[in-house]
């Protein structure tokens, strides 16, 4: 088939490489424009970009693709299927509907539970047993368009976003392929979602990370897991922003206000919750480098009865 590819980060190259490898004619890549990173201000590709260019495909990077020259552009091409996976921009139904099957998502969730910019990190956070990955039929609607297939995939106990995100990346890209081969052979079928089972995953933001006591320990556990590695669960020590990557949460109770060091051992620091205790088991104290508490430890002084987040 003729494939228009639509995408943008690193989730999205393994189901371009998937399309490659499955013999299936990539006639362009649309992606987001490159942006100026670092001190340097150098010009970073998408990683999207990296991949096509490997490839020798033809590279489309709009500001906005909904304008008219840009469809009439990719027009040209005659794709039978375009195929949209994390692209970052919302898309007009006359692109919508240019190829000969239309568009199709490679969505990181369950639909319809979780639509929207962050389904992996929510799943996450919310404390998802499975999570999975769904291809819909694009409609004009956010994520709203008919599902054609879905892959399961089970969190383990200790799953983070990173982790997560990587897994999911790989599945969706084998399920693409295979849907491909549904409408290559006629014999694709959708079914509508019950919009009443939608929640919204929304945008992740840093603020989204300040770590708030009043909550259980399994709440902030989870939360510490679905932001990692951005933009990370964070509180404060003596003034300075502390992030923290990994914790378990502890059976044993103690007494104490919310957010006070209610113990410390060689490997934790034992912070009291609403409900429970969270050890912290890995940190980044501002202006330090990511390590174990262990290792922290042993060249900074933490008592308890300090407070967090003050």
């Amino acid at each position: 088939m003729k494939v228009l590819f639509m995408g943008t980060p690193d989730f999205a190259v393994s189901t371009l490489e998937s399309i490659i490898k499955a013999g299936h004619e990539v006639v362009g890549v649309v992606t987001q424009p490159d942006k100026p990173k670092g001190r340097g201000k150098a010009v970073l590709y998408t990683p999207v970009k990296e991949k096509a260019l490997e490839h020798d495909i033809p590279v489309y990077q709009p500001v906005r693709v909904r304008e008219e020259s840009v469809i009439e552009e990719l027009s040209k091409l005659q794709p039978d299927i375009g195929v949209v996976v994390a692209f970052g921009q919302i898309l007009p139904q006359n692109l919508l509907d240019m190829p000969k099957f239309g568009c199709v998502n490679v969505h990181g969730s369950l639909l319809p539970k979780y639509r929207g910019a962050a389904p992996i990190q929510w799943a996450v956070i919310d404390g998802e047993a499975v999570s999975g990955i769904t291809i819909m039929q694009m409609d004009a609607g956010l994520d709203t368009g008919d599902m054609i297939s879905k892959v399961e995939v089970p969190l383990e106990s200790d799953e983070t976003y990173g982790s997560l995100h990587d897994k999911l990346a790989v599945a969706g890209a084998k399920l693409l392929v295979e849907t491909l081969e549904l409408f290559d052979n006629g014999t694709v079928t959708r079914e509508k979602q019950d919009d009443s089972k939608s929640n919204y995953a929304i945008r992740l933001t840093k603020e989204l990370g300040k770590m708030d006591f009043s909550k259980s320990a399994v709440e902030l556990e989870r939360l510490i897991r679905g932001l990692n590695p951005w933009p990370s669960a964070y509180t404060s020590l003596n003034g300075k922003t502390l992030k923290v990557w990994k914790a378990d949460v502890l059976e044993k109770q103690f007494d104490g206000e919310l957010g006070e060091i209610v113990d410390v051992t060689k490997d934790s620091i034992c912070v009291k919750t609403a409900d429970g205790t969270l050890a912290f088991k890995e940190i980044q104290l501002e202006g330090k480098k990511r390590m174990e508490v262990g290792s922290f430890l042993r060249g900074f002084t933490v008592e308890k009865g300090e407070k967090l987040g003050v």
